[in-house]
């Protein structure tokens, strides 16, 4: 169904500013879409094209998100609507997000809604991750999902790019428990040409879900020979720990050739392993190494005591030693959301 959009400004000769996102897409024509492919100019007022049509829906671990210190353990019901206001050339989901913009076609089963809340009561998660293409560009959607969640009992977590606005993602935050997001690089030449976007918009908007008490994990999806300078990952560890918080979890994950990236090799798990260390010396509390199985990174360690509390395979917890949000060994807090 069609949903008046928000945030948006109406302009003479039915032209149309869009301030969803952080590209705030200026004098969209009528019947012209903004850069998500989602959000279209009819008559003078812009449309959400996408409430409701639900493209993919699963079942998933909060882990899959990454997010692992936000109840760990626990199901998520993760949906996503078509579109993306990024066109990321390592993109895993592609097929989904930029089908708007490569075919201009909009697909997705209508749900409304309650059936979603219904739907991830009835499957026994613990929270609803708006997740696989970019939430923000199905907002309004969200919005509503997310409202009606609060009421019933469930958590809500964007797995998200960080392009939000200011404005909206205010609008939101009273509704949002916990949120990963992707620091892709800490080039504005990266954002610029890998991403069709900006690095210091999502800095910010890093910082504002963590200052807006939103549980934030950050991930960097680490790709050789465009992002994995010792340097680079240096400069975000020290941003996420000056900036953020050294009690804010950090994934680096191994990338696999995909999209448009086709020739680059898999991530070494050696370069992982460097990263890993160039963030704990930086004075990170939580640094993770995802997408390889049986790493002992991928495992949560007490802080203070440096003791395994999470063991992990992949995305299942084969042993929890945290009780009452503290470290069974030596009593330390562990930061985060736990059962």
């Amino acid at each position: 169904m069609l949903k008046e959009a928000m945030f948006y400004e109406k302009l003479e000769d039915k032209l149309v500013n869009c301030n969803l996102c952080s590209h705030r897409c200026r004098k969209i024509a009528d019947s012209k879409r903004g850069i998500c492919g989602v959000r279209e100019n009819r008559g003078g007022k812009l449309y959400s094209l996408v409430y409701g049509r639900v493209v993919a829906r699963s079942v998933d671990p909060i882990e899959k998100k990454p997010l692992f210190q936000f109840l760990p353990g626990s199901m998520s019901y993760s949906i996503a609507t078509v579109g993306c206001n990024f066109r990321c050339g390592n993109c895993q989901n592609f097929d989904i997000s930029q089908l708007p913009k490569e075919r201009k076609v909009i697909v997705g089963q209508e749900t409304s809604p309650e059936e979603i809340v219904s739907a991830a009561k009835r499957n026994n998660c613990k929270s609803i991750a708006y997740t696989y293409s970019e939430p923000t560009i199905f907002f309004e959607y969200a919005l509503d999902v997310a409202k009606l969640a609060k009421k019933e009992g469930l958590k809500n977590v964007f797995v998200t790019n960080g392009y939000i606005t200011q404005e909206a993602l205010r609008e939101i935050a009273p509704y949002l428990d916990a949120a990963n997001i992707d620091l892709k690089s800490f080039s504005d030449d990266f954002y610029k040409n890998n991403c069709g976007a900006r690095l210091k918009p999502v800095l910010d908007s890093i910082k504002l879900y963590k200052s807006l008490g939103i549980w934030t994990e950050i991930t960097t999806l680490i790709i050789p020979t465009l992002n994995d300078s010792e340097d680079e990952l240096q400069k975000i560890a020290e941003f996420i720990k000056e900036e953020v918080g050294e009690d804010t979890p950090w994934h680096i994950t191994q990338f696999h050739s995909m999209y448009k990236l086709p020739d680059l090799p898999r991530t070494p798990v050696e370069t992982l392993r460097k990263a890993r260390q160039i963030g704990l010396e930086a004075g990170l509390s939580y640094v993770y190494e995802g997408n390889v199985p049986g790493e002992t990174g991928e495992n949560t360690y007490c802080h203070n005591c440096k003791k395994t509390l999470i063991q992990r395979f992949g995305y299942s917890i084969q042993e929890n030693k945290i009780k009452d949000s503290k470290c069974t060994y030596c009593g330390a807090k562990i930061d985060g959301v736990h059962p």
